[in-house]
Parts: C-alpha cells; sequence; structure tokens
C-alpha cells in the first residue's frame, strides 16, 4: 500500500496513515475477502491502538511531530525504492520506464541531484536537450565539486547553443584541472562552434604548451587555418611535426596534398621528391605523383608514374584495380587511353600473378573490346585462383555462349551447378549447352530444376520457358512444349522469338493455325524486316490455304536475306507449285538443295517434280 503524503491535509489522516504503516512494519498482515472480514480488520486495528494509548502521556503536538518524523522517512525509503528501480530500468534500456520512476523520486526528494543527473542523461540520449538542461543545472548547484555533472552540464549547454556558460564552465574546468587535456580540446571546440576561431587556436597552443606538439592538435589548427584561408600558417603546423620527426615521409605526403590543393605546385613537387628521397620504396608515392601530373596537364609523366606504381608488388591490389576502373568509361572513346588501360592491366598481372582479382578486372577490359577468347582464360584463370566468385563464373559462361562454344559451356556450367547450385543461371546455361549439342533430355532436366530456383526475375523465368519450350519440342513432347510457350509468353506478351517459334512449330503440325497466325502476324509487326519471322507468317498463311498473301510474304524474306537459307526457298517453291508454277517451284527446289539441307522431302520433290507434304 503506497501512502501519498503530499494529499494528505489532517493530522488524523496522516495518524492513521503512521498507524497502518506501523501495523505493518510489525508484521501483521490482514487480508480482506468479505465484509466479515472488514470488521474483524477494524476490531484488530482498535485493539492495537487501545494498547498503544495505555501508559501514553505525551502531547498532541509531540505526538504529530512523531508522526511526520515517520511520514518522512517513509518518503525517503519510498524514494531510495524509486531510485534503485529507475537504475535497473535504465540498464536495459528501458527509458520511458526509467524516466517516470526518476521523476517519482525526484518528486518525494526534490534535492536528490543523482536522480537528476540520470534522468538528464535520459533526455540527451532523446535529443531533448531543453528538458535535460534545467535538471542537470540543478544537479550541479546542489553539488559544485562534482566534475562529471560540469562536464555534463557544458555538453548540455553547447546542445542547446549557450556558448559562454559552456566556456564558462570549461574554463573552471582547465583552472581546477589544467593537467586535462581533454578540457582544452573541448573549449576549443565551443569556441569552433561559436565561430570564434582565433580563440579556438590560443586554446590549442595553450595545450601545445601542456603536452608539446602531438599530430592531432597540429592537423586541428591546420583545419582551421584552411578555414580561415591562411595555407602559410597550414603549412607551418605539418612544418612543425617535420621538424620532430624528420624521417616520417607521410609528413611530406600531407605537405604535397596541402600545396597541391591551394595551388602551390613547385612546393607540391619538392615536397613528393622528399617523399621518395626518403622512402624510395613508398607504394603509392607514384600514385601521387600521377595524379600531380595529371593536374598539371602533363599527362606522359602522369603515366610514367602510374607505370612505377602498378610495378611496385606493394602497392595494394584494391588500389591498382580503382585506378583502372577510372578508364573504363572513356576506354570505348578514346584509343589512348584504351591502350593505357590494357599496359597497366599486364603490369598488374606481372605485378600480382596469383591474386583473382587482377585477372578478372584485365579479362573485363578485353570482354569490352570483344577480345572473347582472351577474356575467357583470364576468366577462368581468376576462377582456378579463387573458385568462389560467382560472378566471375558467369563471366565465364557468358563468354562459352559468346563463342558458341557449347562443349565447354555444357562442361563449365556442370561445375558451376555443383559450386553454386541455388543460382538459376548456372541451370540456364547448362540447358542451353545440352539443347545446342541435341542431349534434349538431359537440356529438360537441368532446366526444369533450375527454373525453381527464380525469384522474382520475370526476363530469366521466361528465359527458361523458352529454352524447355524448344526442348519438348525436339522431344516431341507438344503439350509440354505449348504448355511452356503459354508460360513465356504470360510473362513477355510482346517476345518476338517465342511468337515464331511457337507459331511455326504449330503450322508444322497443323494445330491451332488461328492462333499461330496471329502470333506470327504480332512477330512479324515486332521485326518487320526478319526474314525469318516474315517466313514464318507466310508458312501459316501458306497452311491456312492464303497462298497469294504466303508468297508475298516469303519473298520479302527472300529479298531481305533469306535467299540462301535451304528451307524459306523450298517454302517459296512449294507455294509456287499449289499456284500452278509448277516449273518455278522446281528451279526453287533445286536452289534450296544446292544452299543446304531442307526438308526431309525435298529430294523426293526434286526427282518426282512434284509436291509432297
Amino acid at each position: 500500500m503506497i501512502v501519498n503524503v503530499a494529499t494528505e491535509a489532517s493530522d488524523t489522516q496522516a495518524q492513521n496513515k503512521l498507524l497502518l504503516l506501523e501495523l505493518l512494519d510489525k508484521g501483521i498482515f490482514v487480508l480482506i475477502m468479505n465484509k466479515r472480514n472488514i470488521i474483524l480488520f477494524f476490531i484488530a486495528v482498535t485493539v492495537f491502538f487501545a494498547g498503544c494509548k495505555v501508559g501514553e502521556k505525551k502531547t498532541n503536538a509531540v505526538k504529530q511531530k512523531e508522526i511526520s518524523s515517520k511520514l518522512v522517512q517513509k518518503n525517503q525509503l519510498l524514494a531510495v525504492s524509486y531510485f534503485y528501480d529507475a537504475l535497473k530500468e535504465q540498464n536495459i534500456e528501458n527509458f520511458d520506464k526509467a524516466s517516470e520512476l526518476f521523476q517519482r523520486c525526484l518528486a518525494l526528494d526534490p534535492n536528490n541531484d543523482v536522480a537528476m543527473y540520470e534522468l538528464a542523461r535520459i533526455y540527451s540520449l532523446k535529443n531533448d536537450f531543453k528538458s535535460s538542461l534545467p535538471l542537470i543545472e540543478k544537479a550541479a548547484s546542489i553539488n559544485s565539486k562534482n566534475k562529471w555533472y560540469q562536464i555534463f552540464l557544458a555538453d548540455v549547454c553547447l546542445k542547446n547553443e549557450k556558448y559562454s556558460d559552456a566556456i564558462r564552465i570549461y574554463t573552471k574546468l582547465i583552472k581546477d584541472e589544467p593537467n586535462n587535456i581533454d578540457y582544452y580540446d573541448n573549449l576549443a571546440s565551443v569556441y569552433i562552434y561559436q565561430g570564434k576561431l582565433n580563440d579556438a587556436i590560443g586554446i590549442y597552443d595553450q595545450l601545445e604548451g601542456k603536452v608539446g606538439v602531438t599530430e592531432e592538435v597540429c592537423a586541428q589548427k591546420q583545419k582551421i587555418y584552411l578555414y580561415l584561408k591562411k595555407p602559410d600558417k597550414a603549412a607551418e603546423e605539418i612544418k612543425k611535426l617535420i621538424l620532430l620527426n624528420p624521417d616520417e615521409s607521410r609528413y611530406y605526403s600531407m605537405l604535397a596534398e596541402l600545396y597541391i590543393s591551394n595551388n602551390m605546385p613547385q612546393k607540391a613537387l619538392e615536397a613528393y621528391q622528399k617523399v621518395l628521397e626518403i622512402e624510395p620504396e613508398n607504394p603509392y608515392i607514384h600514385v601521387s605523383l600521377a595524379d600531380f601530373y595529371r593536374k598539371q596537364g602533363d599527362t606522359t609523366k602522369s603515366f610514367t608514374e602510374l607505370k612505377l606504381g602498378f610495378q611496385n608488388p606493394k602497392l595494394d591490389i584494391d588500389t591498382k584495380i580503382q585506378i583502372l576502373l577510372t578508364y573504363y568509361s572513356f576506354t570505348d572513346i578514346y584509343t589512348k587511353l584504351k591502350d593505357e588501360a590494357f599496359t597497366l592491366g599486364k603490369i598488374m598481372l606481372e605485378a600480382h600473378p596469383t591474386e583473382p582479382k587482377a585477372h578478372a578486372i584485365y579479362a573485363d577490359f578485353l570482354a569490352r573490346q570483344e577480345r572473347f577468347n582472351e577474356a575467357r582464360n583470364e576468366f577462368r584463370i581468376s576462377f582456378q585462383l579463387d573458385s568462389g566468385k560467382y560472378l566471375v563464373m558467369e563471366q565465364l559462361l557468358r563468354l562459352d555462349a559468346q563463342l558458341e562454344d557449347y562443349l565447354s559451356l555444357s562442361n563449365d556450367s556442370k561445375k558451376a551447378i555443383d559450386l553454386f547450385s541455388n543460382q538459376p543461371m548456372v541451370y540456364l546455361f547448362n540447358g542451353v549447352a545440352n539443347y545446342q549439342l541435341k542431349n534434349y533430355d538431359q537440356a529438360v532436366k537441368s532446366l526444369s530444376e533450375g527454373v525453381k530456383w527464380v525469384v522474382d526475375d520475370t526476363l530469366t523465368l521466361s528465359d527458361f520457358y523458352i529454352y524447355l519450350g524448344d526442348a519438348y519440342n525436339q522431344l516431341k513432347n507438344y503439350p509440354s512444349s505449348d504448355d511452356a510457350y503459354d508460360k513465356a509468353l504470360k510473362l513477355r506478351p510482346d517476345n518476338a522469338y517465342v511468337l515464331n517459334n511457337y507459331s511455326y512449330y504449330l503450322s508444322l503440325r497443323d494445330e491451332k493455325l488461328d492462333e499461330a497466325e496471329k502470333m506470327a502476324k504480332r512477330a512479324n509487326e515486332l521485326n518487320p524486316n526478319s526474314f525469318s519471322n516474315q517466313d514464318t507468317y507466310g508458312w501459316v498463311l501458306y497452311k491456312l490455304g492464303k497462298l497469294h498473301d504466303a508468297q508475298n510474304l516469303i519473298r520479302s524474306a527472300l529479298e531481305n536475306g533469306g535467299n540462301n537459307d535451304a528451307i524459306i526457298l523450298e517454302h517459296y517453291g512449294d507455294i509456287l507449285y499449289k499456284l500452278g508454277e509448277t516449273t518455278e517451284a522446281l528451279e526453287y527446289w533445286q536452289k534450296a538443295k544446292k544452299a543446304g539441307k531442307g526438308s526431309d522431302l525435298l529430294e523426293k520433290k526434286i526427282i518426282d517434280k512434284k509436291l509432297y507434304e
């Protein structure tokens, strides 16, 4: 039972509260279950009060004082309880509950500076600096000797843009602890926030007087001087470091970069030359010099320095690759840059022959120049050095396909399936390879397995169904072929390849010719100058008996490049025969025979001078 003493007005009520607490302290517990138990409770309390009155001879004033004292003690105990519960919630980062408990603690114990401090910290964590400020101010006034309160107060003042207060606090802290370097750094930061940069430099000078010249302080002063457009003063800060450690080449590099950014090229070059003098094997100096000469417009010297850098095995591979990538966008436009990129790539391979990244990036450049065989060899070497890189394997497979080396594509994709069994593309490449090698059963097997791994990729899923349709058609499993083509078209309704092949295969089977006509027409609309599409559309019309339309389309196919295609020549001969032009039909059948392999009936047509279907 919690007693809210702040709301009790009468002495009698206070007495009752105190006596009830005394009952609880003495271990008297009452279980209230019904009216009868309530009566028993009051009897017990009456008996207890009567016993207490026996022998008492104190005045009402003394009694009231005792009651008030005991209530204060109870409040203090309750406040402590709230405080420790709040700390527990704070430790598990339940900040809302901790805030509530700290507030309850302060309601009972308004001068608890620790509770104020912790509550202020919670507000700061929530970026509520306005609520944090009055709490930490009061805590710091109650316990002015606590330096942590002062440090936190200064930080909260800074967050509330009360710069003068923050400066006053840090100045006092420095006076109390002149050897605490953090105070100087914090005070300088406040001056920087306030825009008083010269005052900040003054504080850093005081700090240097305490700890000597340090890289951290010099760096801060250097930034300020550069902001103030005083590059010479900034350079002096780096020179102070050089005086302390004249053999540290890094400081000369810093000095050179400062001179470059402030348009002092001659001084920058002198600093870089000093780096070479101190550390001739420095792997990065040549990259810096290359950049320096490039900015000066001397591309010849710049490239010479790059070559020297790339020859150094100590220059890490990632830096070299990053430099090569800067060439990537320009090699197709500028021949000189293309040649430079290949030169640097070769030098890199000589410096890092066992680095898979070196072979992979060089292969990329080769592929961009359509040097596919060389690119494939480099990707193969890269993959042999590190077989865990899927993207390298995919590039290798793409080049197998580009080169139409289907035996290599079959072997490489089989290895890829073993290594990357959850990557759909390796199954697709294996399916394509086996289709081209006329291993149609294996093609269907690979494609059927790979399609299960496709997620949220309409284009790839469509490709799987296209090749499944082709493979099933070769196996004469026409229902499965048609189903695959239907799925492909559902995903990509205007895929001219599927529309053309699907309609042609239907025409060969004399099935769904009306649908075949629609698909062939659409394919021809999408690619109106494709002799293959024109031939398919014409052949479907031929099957539908629309001979003159068929003749016009296949004549266009011959004119658009199909005049060396045996199938198209044979088709035109068949149409001519149906139109009664038998002599011309025979001529086209004979042309088809010379052009290559026509249908299985072509030879019989020529011998018998008669159309067979």
